[in-house]
């Protein structure tokens, strides 16, 4: 197990701020695929005093056609800091479908050698069920001060195509596959247009809501049986549809001790779009 463990629960975060910890609170809600979170006509319920972190437009790339893509080291630091983070903050990210995007906003803050940050076990479902209060607004980035952040890149995070067409080639690396099942058994046609069915030669397939139990992570024993199949000595590549759930699945393996681990950023966005890649199908 590593020293401090990315999950948090609610208890845990009550004491931080009891503390007087410089806890900053973080809502990294996106929509996931045909399913809004709000709708156009309802009113958000967040965890009061967060702060919203854009993953779907300020912190990502728009200048790469693939969505989600990591931004650079300079955009990235310019926007946490106008979310008032400093280097001594401590990160307690949540989202509103319970574990769903805070891994992704995680791992990018992580990537960025931010290392007290930390995943709200549950995210507001979880905080609901205590009967907590919610609010219907973020804070304003406006009326809050500029932080101090700054970024620490640690490259090894990411992976690209040609990490990974290097990895087959010379068999050192296990790739994770976050995908469900039919997906990747190239038996049902993937949401974005464009894309081929299948999946990334021999990768293996670990579908997100395996290490999910509702809206909450497994315990540590439950993943560890989970990952005991797919992981040993070798680097270990997480891949999904465009880079967010792959983060459910790497979080859940660094949950339970696992180093040397990445996420493929491009994903199948990518490797399905290339027609120049190899693929399997079952």
């Amino acid at each position: 197990m590593h020293d401090t463990p990315p999950i948090i629960d609610i208890p845990e975060l009550h004491l931080l701020i009891a503390q007087g910890k410089p806890v900053v609170l973080i809502d990294a809600t996106i929509d996931k695929v045909n399913q809004r979170i709000d709708s156009k006509d309802s009113v958000p319920e967040l965890i009061p005093d967060s702060v919203f972190m854009d993953l779907e437009e300020k912190f990502s790339d728009h200048s790469n056609p693939l969505p989600h893509t990591m931004v650079d080291d300079a955009t990235f630091e310019r926007e946490a800091r106008a979310m008032g983070i400093n280097q001594d903050s401590i990160l307690v990210i949540y989202d509103r479908w319970g574990i769903y995007s805070s891994p992704r906003a995680w791992w990018m803050f992580r990537s960025m050698g931010h290392e007290n940050t930390f995943v709200l076990q549950g995210g507001l479902p979880a905080w609901k069920e205590q009967h907590l209060p919610v609010v219907s607004k973020h804070q304003s980035t406006r009326t809050i001060a500029t932080g101090n952040f700054v970024v620490h890149p640690q490259p090894y995070f990411w992976k690209s195509k040609t990490d990974l067409l290097k990895g087959l080639e010379e068999n050192d690396t296990t790739i994770i596959d976050a995908r469900n099942a039919n997906r990747y058994g190239g038996k049902s046609p993937e949401p974005r247009a464009g894309l081929r069915s299948g999946h990334i030669p021999s990768s293996h397939n670990l579908p997100f809501d395996e290490v999910l139990s509702g809206t909450r992570y497994k315990t540590v024993p439950e993943l560890q049986k989970i990952f005991e199949p797919f992981i040993d000595d070798k680097s270990v590549v997480f891949s999904c549809g465009s880079g967010i759930t792959a983060a459910i699945i790497a979080l859940a393996a660094y949950q339970i001790g696992f180093d040397h681990l990445a996420i493929y950023d491009g994903s199948w966005a990518e490797w399905g779009a290339d027609e120049n890649l190899p693929i399997e199908k079952e």
